[in-house]
């Protein structure tokens, strides 16, 4: 926030501030997918030209995310049949071991597309030892480079939801999808960050970038056609950590990247990249 607005502050002071105009959207659901923000956030990017997100950067020195991979969160419910676990338990239908053998299953997802990854990550249900368990949910994450190995990915999710069905005649059904889609390194969005790269040049820092498995609005953002820099905060390390820290110095470093970026775009030194058709 800090390096925002005296970025915003120093443009305001420039001559060139009257040719550009900018919104600014700070919003408190990102850790959580911006599940309210994220129609905002699509609704803004359809009429702008280029988009800044002020997250932390992604290294302690400075390097700046590139391409990201979208993500997908998902629940599988099963539904079975409660019995005694000793007296009957043939008439039981496990929906605990139906959970398990589909996990087992979209494990097999992991790897299969270049950089596809699956985490299975919790299996809710079951109750007393002397009961075959009749409910079970099990919730778990799919991330994807593309967005065709997104589509891929679902498509499958869905097709072992019913082999496992049939298999173990418990019903599943799946429930989420990709509310992230992935952020590629498009040309027009590439412009953008050799512009940003220039911009450190002429101030003396060091601009580089690299792709990230994580998300962060500007998924959402470049979802909608708009070029994206992300990680234009702080430098710092240990994110989402006890021990995460910022390097002090990097504020007004950050602060002055952004507000020499917006002044060239507004002088029309630097071309604005475009938006991805």
């Amino acid at each position: 926030m800090l390096i925002l607005l005296h970025a915003l502050l120093a443009l305001e002071r420039s001559p060139w501030a009257a040719n550009i105009g900018y919104r600014v959207i700070l919003n408190s659901d990102e850790e959580v997918s911006s599940l309210g923000s994220a129609p905002l956030l699509r609704e803004c990017g359809r009429i702008a030209d280029l988009g800044l997100v002020f997250e932390p950067s992604m290294l302690p020195d400075g390097t700046l995310a590139g391409a990201r991979k979208g993500i997908g969160t998902f629940a599988i419910s099963a539904q079975g049949v409660a019995a005694h676990a000793g007296r009957n338990p043939e008439a039981g239908r496990n929906a605990i071991l139906a959970i398990a053998r589909y996990f087992v299953a979209i494990q097999q997802l992991h790897g299969m597309r270049d950089g596809l990854t699956v985490n299975a990550a919790r299996i809710e249900g079951g109750g007393p030892t002397n009961v075959v368990p009749d409910q079970a949910v099990g919730r778990f994450e799919v991330r994807a480079w593309t967005p065709e190995d997104a589509a891929w990915a679902e498509s499958e999710l869905h097709r072992i939801a019913d082999e496992v069905s049939r298999q173990c005649d418990v019903r599943l059904a799946l429930h989420g999808h990709f509310h992230r889609p992935p952020k590629p390194m498009t040309p027009e969005a590439e412009r953008l960050f050799e512009a940003v790269r220039e911009c450190g040049r002429l101030l003396g820092q060091t601009i580089t970038w690299k792709p990230s498995g994580g998300c962060c609005d500007g998924n959402n953002l470049a979802a909608v056609g708009l070029p994206v820099v992300d990680t234009l905060g702080v430098r710092g390390g240990k994110i989402h950590s006890s021990e995460e820290f910022c390097i002090v110095e990097s504020l007004s470093e950050r602060a002055q990247l952004a507000a020499l970026l917006l002044m060239r775009l507004a002088s029309g030194k630097i071309h604005r990249p475009g938006r991805i058709s």
